[in-house]
């Protein structure tokens, strides 16, 4: 029987050179197909503008591309090359409803102002440097949903994949006098000034959670056999601080595949984060959907070869068939350090990537399973 994995990373247009021309991303994709890898997340989407021809950019903001890449078409170019050697390529759509980074709002909310999100002083909201438009907007997610539907219209993509950004806000929004209309219409009195208030939180991020089931929904209705990938902040932090219900995303099957960022920089964290995941979040039927996102460059940091082994090991023990890195770069250190290690280590048996039958086991019995499992589970953390 031949082994099925997720073994996916990130292709990024920030400290790295891979989209800058096609024959670097040929190149890429040789070199990613050799050393075992069956996916790549090219990113498609960021500081308010695309990286493929969007009509929708062009008609909307006058926009069709990234400046940078005038004259080109690197996603096209991704797949074709992806293609070539028998990757799968599920673009990224990084930004999601972020408008820019420290840039107050960029080009698209100095052309769409009434897109701002806004927090309880009625300030653009601003969180970790980005500025966010306004996720609970019906205007803005349809902005969003037609991104998303030229994309798997246009494209050979095997799915789309949003983030920590998409669908997301943070909890410090829906200040605007939109969302507060509708607040006071539903409940007959303003929103409280307290964002972590507990039904304030809910009820946004029960919005957040409707429109990931329309995208879901729609991405199915053009092609059912694309996968709907999310790569959210870790539950339930991702709940609390941007809205980002991902338990009620799995019980309600409106993502294929999930990449939580468990970006640590120490074994010891990694694993307890995976453990308390896998625990409380995730039962027998939604586990294979489960691919980590894992940290390997960030600047300076790049992750240690042994830290490396130990994450890949700790996923297989605990039944998660694969893992996304973040990102290629990091690959690529050291004269392909890393990627020699991958090659001849953990994914030297070639690995299939799941499909949707492979991302789906079957519901019945689930109560019994369940209790079954988690206790297998625990005696599994409790040995390693």
């Amino acid at each position: 029987m031949s082994l099925i994995e997720t073994r996916g990373v990130w292709l990024t247009n920030t400290d790295s050179k891979v989209l800058k021309s096609q024959q670097r991303i040929a190149e890429a994709m040789d070199f990613l197909a050799e050393t075992g890898f069956n996916v790549v997340f090219p990113v498609v989407w960021n500081k308010g503008v695309t990286l493929y021809r969007s009509q929708t950019m062009q008609q909307t903001f006058g926009v069709e591309i990234d400046p940078s890449f005038a004259g080109r078409d690197p996603l096209a170019e991704v797949v074709a090359e992806a293609r070539r050697v028998g990757l799968k390529v599920i673009p990224w759509f990084e930004y999601g409803f972020a408008s820019s980074y420290n840039l107050n709002g960029g080009m698209l909310l100095q052309t769409k102002p009434e897109w701002a999100a806004r927090d309880r002083d009625g300030k653009l909201l601003k969180k970790n440097g980005f500025e966010w438009m306004n996720t609970l907007d019906p205007q803005v997610q349809e902005f969003l949903l037609s991104l998303v539907r030229e994309v798997v219209q246009n494209y050979d993509v095997d799915g789309i994949q949003g983030d920590d950004r998409f669908p997301a806000l943070p909890c410090e929004g829906g200040y605007d006098e939109g969302t507060i209309a509708l607040y006071r219409q539903q409940f007959n009195q303003n929103p409280p000034q307290n964002p972590k208030d507990s039904q304030w939180l809910k009820w946004r991020a029960d919005i957040l959670t409707e429109f990931l089931a329309r995208l879901y929904q729609e991405v199915k209705s053009i092609n059912p056999n694309l996968i709907v990938s999310m790569s959210p902040n870790i539950y339930d932090w991702g709940f609390k601080e941007y809205l980002q219900d991902s338990v009620t995303w799995l019980n309600r099957g409106i993502v294929d595949m999930i990449h939580p960022q468990i970006y640590r920089r120490d074994f010891q964290t990694y694993k307890c984060v995976v453990n308390k995941l896998i625990t409380e979040q995730f039962t027998n039927a939604t586990l294979p959907k489960l691919a980590p996102g894992v940290l390997m460059r960030l600047g300076t940091y790049c992750i240690t070869p042994e830290h490396l082994l130990k994450v890949i090991n700790c996923n297989r023990k605990r039944g998660i068939n694969g893992e996304v890195f973040f990102f290629y770069e990091g690959l690529r250190e050291n004269n392909n350090a890393l990627g020699q290690l991958l090659r001849n280590g953990p994914y030297a048996q070639p690995a299939s990537f799941p499909t949707l039958a492979d991302l789906t086991v079957s519901r019945g019995n689930s109560s019994n399973t369940l209790s079954i499992w988690q206790k297998l589970v625990r005696f599994l953390i409790n040995l390693f």
